[in-house]
């Protein structure tokens, strides 16, 4: 059986985007300020970095909201998905507005260059600017930390399945290193009196949020289609049903997260054909106890009875 990570309940996804929120808010202003002053295109670049991470985590909590409404008519089991899109219109908006703006203002930067001013503005911005990232970073690295069991960091993010444990520590990750890159296109700049490197570093913090934005939607994309539960909780599933009197055979186990803690279990189980009917009842209801006890997360159980498949003949 696999690491399985610690069940999570003490884990606050609002609280790691709130204190993302009130850093990037803050971090956003005091980098278009310094870029209005400076006239910096890198310092320009990541402002709108920070702008776009700001409204990403309105978007997260508007999702995290949306996720929690009960099951309706139309929608029965439960809105949970709603993260899940959520996630990947973040994607692609870390993609089209923070990476597609910093290569424009880049390019833009290198054709019609400009003397940069009032340089030490942007050091003193960029070191408030890191600090505060570096603040909500350790809060978000905390928090996944914490949860991720004995899993490595990749195997977290790559069986993880709340997006919003990740994504937070993922632009944090990349707000810093954007940083740290204009603040070296600033102090090119600044000693070559050449602003070529300015405009090169906004390229590179372009490149830095592509690479995020694609690794991003890579995650959430099975999510959003309908992923299966973790392969310890589908052999856990599968041995919990063979162990019941009666079960002949497991035949498939299907899963699907229609939600972060929500999973969708069917089920087909050969029962004993010298059954009785009223017993299959009994057992089919154990069952859904027996694997709902063992994992919280799944809400609904369906099992058809049915005989083992037979491949047919080539």
């Amino acid at each position: 059986m696999e690491d399985v990570p610690r069940d999570s309940p003490s884990f606050s996804s609002k609280k790691v985007i709130f204190a993302a929120l009130a850093g990037n808010t803050f971090i956003a202003l005091i980098k278009f300020i310094a870029a209005l002053f400076t006239g910096s295109s890198a310092m320009l670049s990541e402002g709108i970095h920070s702008l776009v991470d700001t409204g990403n985590q309105f978007l997260m909590l508007y999702g995290l909201r949306q996720a929690q409404r009960p099951p309706d008519d139309e929608f029965p089991f439960g809105h949970g998905k709603e993260i899940y899109f959520w996630s990947f219109v973040v994607a692609i908006l870390i993609f089209a507005l923070g990476a597609g703006v910093s290569f424009y203002e880049g390019i833009h930067h290198l054709v019609h260059p400009r003397t940069m001013e009032n340089v030490y503005v942007n050091y003193i911005v960029l070191g408030l600017a890191f600090f505060f990232e570096s603040g909500s970073f350790y809060v978000a690295f905390e928090e996944f930390r914490r949860v991720k069991g004995e899993w490595s960091y990749l195997e977290a993010v790559r069986k993880g399945k709340d997006p919003t444990r990740f994504m937070v520590l993922f632009e944090d990750t990349a707000a810093m290193l954007g940083i740290l890159v204009a603040l070296t296109g600033v102090l090119l700049t600044h000693k070559t009196k050449n602003p070529f490197f300015d405009g090169v570093a906004s390229i590179v913090i372009g490149l830095i949020l592509s690479v995020v934005a694609v690794w991003l939607a890579r995650e959430t994309k099975g999510l959003l289609i309908g992923e299966s539960a973790n392969r310890y909780v589908v052999q856990g599933i599968r041995k919990i049903v063979g162990s019941f009197p009666g079960v002949e055979r497991v035949n498939e186990v299907l899963t699907m997260h229609m939600g972060p803690n929500f999973i969708l279990v069917n089920l087909s189980v050969d029962f004993a054909d010298d059954l009785p009917a009223g017993e299959v009842e009994k057992t089919t209801t154990a069952i859904d106890r027996a694997i709902k006890k063992a994992f919280p997360h799944v809400r609904r159980v369906f099992i058809e009875a049915e005989s083992q498949r037979k491949e047919p003949a080539s």
